[in-house]
């Protein structure tokens, strides 16, 4: 009699924390970030991260600088369609900024994770490179999954 309150007590509480899990999975937000202002450097590089994980190509493309051999919106669009760019499941979190001027350095931390269950998610240290230009701030470099590293080259034509 003594075991049976023992086990009808330990199946309430595993029948509790599964309606806790369920209720906190169903009342989650779905990880949607909000827009922050633009007329930083971390803002630029927050919003530009937001727009391409919303597949908000238009809105990431605003935040290209404008210069030499800048892509065009179109092959902008299609580096991310064939795979050259590919965001995937990486987070991005903004660290420091570094303003000289008229060119900002802002370091990044990148989480990949893991396909094996076993292992956790493991972090890389990168950095975006901006200028401003017209008061305004624009990438010039970021990242290889955000970035496709033709883009502001000089491309061969034979």
């Amino acid at each position: 009699m003594k075991q049976d309150k023992f086990l009808t007590g330990i199946l309430i509480g595993i029948g509790l924390l599964i309606v806790l899990a369920l209720g906190l999975f169903f009342t989650r937000k779905d990880g949607q970030r909000e827009y922050v202002a633009d007329t930083t450097p971390e803002g630029v590089v927050h919003n530009y991260v937001l727009s391409v994980l919303n597949k908000d190509y238009q809105k990431a493309y605003g935040y290209l600088a404008d210069l030499e051999h800048k892509p065009t919106y179109e092959e902008f669009r299609q580096s991310f369609f064939n795979g050259m760019v590919n965001p995937g499941d990486v987070g991005v979190d903004v660290g420091s900024v570094e303003i000289n001027k008229d060119e900002a350095v802002v370091n990044l931390s990148l989480y990949y994770s893991n396909t094996d269950p076993f292992s956790s998610r493991y972090a890389n240290e990168d950095r975006a490179l901006l200028v401003k230009q017209n008061g305004d701030w624009k990438l010039n470099s970021m990242p290889y999954n955000f970035w496709d590293y033709s883009w502001y080259q000089e491309q061969f034509k034979p």
